[in-house]
């Protein structure tokens, strides 16, 4: 029965043409997926995301945040249209973002205004009817952009999540944003550990920027220290735009006893590779870095050299933009929202990293 059920669905799938009319497909593909009785030890994988999407902000004043740019009214003439054009490109995207495998698991996202634009994507954009859940922070930045986590409820059943606050102002900087951690539960009953960062930019260069970073990066690193100390082999994932490349100071206050899963020489960047593009150089901003717990989980795992870049079995973390060309624009650039004060009408000005983890039943 469920051989007849996974085919005749499975058939209908590859005649879809459009990443919403896949949808409902998707769903159900994957509860089959994990209901279908396997042999001990069967293998499943699911799909992680991060993605800067660059101001996602509503139309709507903010009484207690500058987010004048963002309005009807603004210099970026942000009008209702432009909106829901770009929730509509977000979402496409993330549901394209899972291939064939379906809609991803979960999703860490960057540069999100509040809670009203998620609920928009979740309960009334076209993405509506893929029933994801999200968790988000409520952070001081005072141009009210946050981050916050997509999640599909029968892949990741939510334990708990909190936020966590850079002591920013304490320090003699500006309030930036939280860093927001989350438990949840696998179908494979094992437990994972997401956290979701936007450090601080490189805005205004110098050494300010620079020290405002590594204090965020030291905040991540208690983070991180806390949940170890308690569970040495927690697998973690800390994912995030982290405004810098594998070879800066970030890094080194945040390895060991996290691993790095890009290419950390600049040389290995070959060309359109990386999630970022500035000056005509391809660049990792974003990052997804994890635990020896996860690394060594996954590399228990049969077929480990599927999933794995090197001999350290790291998790696979690539841009994405062969897979989906509605990224880049004309140039081979991310089909950024605007350039400068300019509507460009593309989706963001950062690439999303997808990354693939395995599951045993």
């Amino acid at each position: 029965m469920y051989i007849l059920l996974l085919t005749l669905c499975v058939k209908y799938f590859s005649v879809m043409s459009t990443a919403f009319q896949r949808y409902v497909c998707s769903l159900f593909l994957l509860h089959l997926f994990f209901l279908l009785p396997e042999a001990a030890g069967a293998q499943r994988s699911i799909t992680i995301c991060e993605w800067n999407v660059e101001n996602l902000f509503d139309v709507r004043h903010d009484s207690l945040k500058n987010d004048y740019e963002f309005l009807p009214e603004g210099s970026h003439s942000w009008t209702r249209s432009r909106y829901w054009r770009k929730q509509t490109k977000v979402g496409q995207t993330i549901a394209a973002l899972g291939g064939e495998e379906g809609l991803p698991a979960i999703v860490g996202m960057c540069e999100v205004e509040n809670d009203s634009v998620m609920y928009d994507l979740t309960r009334r954009s076209a993405m509506r009817g893929a029933r994801y859940e999200y968790v988000m922070t409520e952070s001081a930045d005072r141009r009210g952009v946050d981050v916050a986590l997509l999640y599909q409820p029968f892949l990741f059943k939510l334990l708990d999540w909190h936020s966590v606050r850079i002591p920013s102002v304490e320090n003699g900087f500006n309030p930036t944003r939280d860093i927001l951690y989350v438990k949840g539960c696998l179908p494979s009953s094992d437990t994972l550990h997401v956290m979701v960062c936007h450090l601080p930019s490189k805005a205004g260069g110098g050494q300010t920027s620079k020290r405002h970073r590594h204090l965020a990066a030291a905040t991540l690193r208690s983070a991180v220290d806390s949940l170890l100390t308690l569970q040495p082999l927690a697998k973690l994932i800390v994912m995030g735009d982290f405004n810098a490349g594998s070879n800066e100071k970030v890094f080194d206050i945040l390895m060991p006893p996290l691993r790095e899963t890009l290419p950390t020489d600049r040389r290995s960047l070959k060309q359109r590779v990386g999630t970022y593009y500035y000056k005509k150089q391809w660049s990792y901003l974003d990052h997804m870095l994890v635990s020896d717990g996860l690394v060594e989980w996954q590399g228990k795992l049969k077929g480990v050299e599927d999933v794995g870049r090197s001999s350290s079995a790291q998790p696979v973390v690539s841009a994405s933009e062969s897979r989906l060309p509605s990224l880049l624009g004309k140039d081979g650039s991310p089909f950024r929202t605007y350039r400068g004060p300019y509507y460009n009408g593309g989706v963001s000005d950062h690439l999303p990293l997808v990354m693939k983890l395995q599951l045993t039943q």
